[in-house]
């Protein structure tokens, strides 16, 4: 027995504020169902015993350790920049928002 009807994907749609036509709950009351459906199955099999995972293989952590290190001069940082202003860039304003 199916447990999304047409009724209950109207219902959904009222709820979500979603104004459905007559195809689009059709389609959306076997898509949802396939989709109950598939999470049944997964339920079955994911048992106590099986450890839960959020990717197939295992992670591991790929940063570098933070190191001190010297840090560029503001003379040099600017050295390549199109246009500076003494220790900052100076790039145009973006939001409108002449300063």
């Amino acid at each position: 027995m199916s447990e999304i009807t047409p009724d209950l994907v109207r219902h959904l749609g009222v709820l979500a504020r979603i104004q459905l036509s007559d195809e689009e709950v059709t389609s959306l009351t076997s898509e949802l169902d396939a989709i109950v459906d598939n999470i049944a199955k997964v339920a079955q099999v994911a048992t106590p015993d099986v450890p839960a995972t959020s990717h197939p293989i295992p992670m591991q952590n790929v940063f570098r350790p933070d190191e001190v290190a010297e840090t560029l001069t503001t003379a040099q940082a600017l050295q390549n920049a199109p246009d500076a202003d003494g220790s900052r860039f100076r790039v145009t304003a973006i939001l409108g928002e002449e300063e």
